[in-house]
């Protein structure tokens, strides 16, 4: 079991003035007022760890939710990441004096003393992965973070940082549509004890049945917005999948965005999933998810629902691909 304890379900804030991290974006998403209302409506709801990133909106996140804690009054847990650059041309990437002064002004535009968790946001080939490591258990060691990891690692990658430090988490893109850490990944997790972290569960809505074969996409959908990661999923197959996954869904009176999600919580390999809703009414899947888990049995049924999708191998990973 993963030495590192998560709340298991978090709040992506990746939507709060941007969308992720491209700097084409910073200042679109969630304006600060809609922002604030869907924190609220997750603190309510139970959901009491947020995650963030300092290049999200280009800082706009964190600012948002340092000003949230301060007019609340309360205290989420919190996970940031650094690796992407802050506006268009800034540098990027994971060398020591980069992360402590990162680091730095992510501590202060949340108004925290310390991070519970802090990621590596993308492997960065031009930096020894020792050198990386050492900033972060700097870090650790001044009181500034609770615990690292890095997002966005294949198994590979993976291996080399457990070789040359000791992160506790990961957090990767992990869906019904996007297993491609089954094979090796998350079994290395499980035989070094890493927390896995499940960014994108509802595949950037694929799973919520908004897209449609022969429809447009949704005006605001990440299909209009930042459709590379999920050009992969623009087939029959997949849309074929989906009628399944509805049908399946129905029978339980529950929605394919619900389904998902219970899916992924009947996993024990999956420490956390990262859910980023766009509304506070997004946050339903979350409460059918709860209340209605899916039974060994079933998780087999919607395996099977979607196992003409499964990726024979893992394919090589660009930088930044799969970022949110």
């Amino acid at each position: 079991m993963p030495g590192l304890t998560v709340a298991r379900i978090a709040l992506g804030c990746g939507n709060f003035g941007g969308v992720g991290s491209a700097p084409e974006f910073f200042g679109q998403g969630l304006t600060e007022d809609q922002a604030f209302g869907l924190m609220d409506a997750a603190w309510e709801s139970g959901i009491v760890h947020f995650d963030t990133a300092d290049a999200y909106g280009g800082g706009r996140s964190e600012q948002a939710i340092g000003r949230w804690i301060r007019s609340r009054g309360v205290r989420p847990r919190l996970t940031t990441k650094t690796f992407n650059p802050m506006q268009a041309g800034a540098d990027h990437g994971l060398q020591p004096d980069r992360i402590a002064r990162q680091l730095r002004a992510s501590l202060d535009r949340l108004g925290v003393d310390q991070v519970d968790l802090y990621l590596a946001h993308d492997y960065d080939p031009a930096v020894p992965l020792a050198e990386s490591l050492g900033a972060f258990r700097a870090a650790q060691a001044d009181g500034l973070i609770g615990a690292y990891g890095v997002s966005n690692f294949d198994e590979r990658q993976l291996a080399a940082a457990l070789a040359a430090g000791a992160p506790t988490a990961i957090q990767n893109s992990y869906s019904l549509l996007a297993r491609q850490d089954e094979q090796a990944l998350l079994p290395l997790c499980a035989e070094r004890g890493v927390a896995y972290l499940a960014f994108s569960p509802l595949a950037g809505g694929w799973l919520t049945g908004k897209y449609r074969r022969g429809a447009a996409y949704p005006a605001g959908s990440r299909m209009t917005q930042r459709p590379e990661p999920y050009a992969e999923f623009v087939n029959d197959r997949t849309f074929a999948a989906l009628d399944r996954l509805q049908a399946i869904a129905a029978s339980r009176g529950m929605s394919m965005a619900g389904l998902a999600l219970a899916w992924l919580l009947a996993d024990d390999r999956v420490a956390q999933i990262v859910i980023g809703p766009g509304h506070p009414e997004h946050l339903a899947p979350v409460a059918e998810a709860l209340a209605h888990p899916v039974t060994e049995q079933e998780r087999d049924m919607i395996d099977g629902a979607v196992a003409d999708l499964a990726p024979e191998e893992a394919p090589e990973k660009a930088s930044g691909e799969a970022q949110p």
